[in-house]
């Protein structure tokens, strides 16, 4: 006779069942079902995956604080981190925010944890929602600590470009060098025509004045 798992199971497609482990924070489920697919099929199926709203397997495990389920799902090679949710415009960044404003202020330090990763693994928190607001704009302004943590991750973010290595620096300065050269020396070519001793004579003294 089938357990009550097994009937719970029986002729749900694996969509279903992945809807399922997300929001029950079921990891051992989610390890069950990406375990008895290919590979190669994995990135197409927790991205495409969703419910009848319109949410993904993302939205599900983000909207209820399902920190280990989406530790597994973040770890899955091709994750999509922003995908976007039917009726909002959400991604699970919004959700994830959503869910701690609904949490008591005792599940604050968890709550920050679980955005803190979903950060680090690669969630934009600039994406803006269909109501225009970004995730830092859905934060409960007494929750400082959360907005300070997506602060801090947008400071480094924007900043980012602002370091790049000293060969870097070097290309991009000497790049810029050669094409005034470039385009001097392209000036110079035009003044001078090659037609007389005296034309020639005062290209050479521009020139000269030019390296002085």
């Amino acid at each position: 006779m089938a357990g009550p798992a097994a009937e719970e199971h029986e002729g749900a497609t694996i969509q279903e069942r992945l809807i399922e482990a997300c929001r029950r924070d079921n990891t051992s489920l989610l390890s069950e079902l990406l375990s008895s697919v290919s590979p190669s099929s994995i990135p197409d199926l927790l991205n495409n995956t969703t419910t009848v709203m319109g949410n993904h397997l993302y939205h599900e495990a983000a909207s209820r604080g399902n920190y280990d389920v989406i530790d597994m799902l973040l770890d899955q090679d091709g994750f999509e981190c922003d995908p976007i949710n039917r009726l909002e415009g959400d991604t699970p960044l919004h959700s994830a925010i959503r869910w701690i404003n609904s949490e008591p202020p005792a599940q604050r330090e968890f709550g920050n944890a679980l955005v803190e990763m979903m950060l680090e693994a690669g969630s934009n928190p600039r994406v803006k929602n269909k109501g225009g607001l970004t995730a830092l704009q859905l934060v409960d302004p007494r929750n400082t600590g959360l907005k300070e943590v997506i602060q801090k991750h947008e400071y480094a973010s924007l900043n980012a470009g602002d370091f790049v290595e000293a060969d870097e620096v070097k290309v991009s300065k000497n790049s810029k060098f050669n094409v005034q050269q470039q385009e001097e020396g392209d000036d110079d070519d035009a003044e001078f025509s090659g037609s007389d001793e005296e034309e020639r004579a005062e290209w050479e003294r521009r020139r000269r004045a030019k390296r002085s």
